[in-house]
């Protein structure tokens, strides 16, 4: 069974960092394509990247090209979003996704990231 646990959410002031945690289980993050939404309040789930295992390239939305960073730790099967230089804007419930070429198939429950200004 493929499971996808979020964690690492929380309250940040504008400007500030967080680091959101992935804990995946029931396939090898060496043979998948992951990736991360998020969903802020009133507003359609959106994509913000997504790595492609096979490319070896991970592709990032404009709203947070060059502030957030997807990364994997394949001896713990684990997917990172560092997110700098955090806005309001960012405000959002973060869903960590995996599925072929970022088409996601299966979701985590999802971990609230809240910005203030």
């Amino acid at each position: 069974e493929v499971t996808l646990v979020e964690s690492g959410g929380g309250l940040v002031q504008a400007g500030g960092s967080l680091r959101l945690s992935c804990k995946a289980s029931g396939f090898s993050l060496d043979e998948a394509d992951v990736g991360w939404y998020r969903q802020a309040p009133g507003k359609e789930r959106e994509n913000i990247g997504c790595r492609l295992i096979k490319k070896r390239f991970t592709h990032y939305e404009e709203a947070v090209k060059g502030r957030f960073a997807i990364s994997t730790d394949n001896a713990k099967n684990e997917v990172y979003l560092e997110m700098n230089s955090l806005k309001p804007d960012d405000t959002a419930t973060y869903y960590c996704t995996m599925g072929p070429e970022c088409t996601p198939h299966y979701w985590g429950q999802g971990t609230q990231v809240t910005v203030s200004s």
